[in-house]
């Protein structure tokens, strides 16, 4: 068996990005910070390069935090 088909894929940070946004909770700066190692100023603008190709976000407040969100597609931000 070969090597690359038995070791499991590795995501690139800006398709991690892009998993945690999806997901229904969506995901904070701080969240990003934590599983790509970035300061808060990277992922602002790794959400800038996603909104420029295409994906919708969304920022959602509770209280103080704010998370952030790939919205569904049919749907306005």
């Amino acid at each position: 068996m070969k090597k690359e088909v038995a070791m499991a894929r590795i995501l690139t940070k800006t398709e991690t990005i892009i998993k945690l946004l999806c997901r229904s909770t969506g995901a904070s700066i701080s969240q990003l910070q934590t599983v790509t190692g970035w300061q808060p100023h990277s992922i602002r603008a790794a959400m800038t390069g996603l909104r420029k190709r295409g994906h919708e976000i969304e920022r959602r407040r509770k209280g103080a935090v704010s998370s952030y969100h790939i919205a569904q597609p049919g749907k306005k931000a």
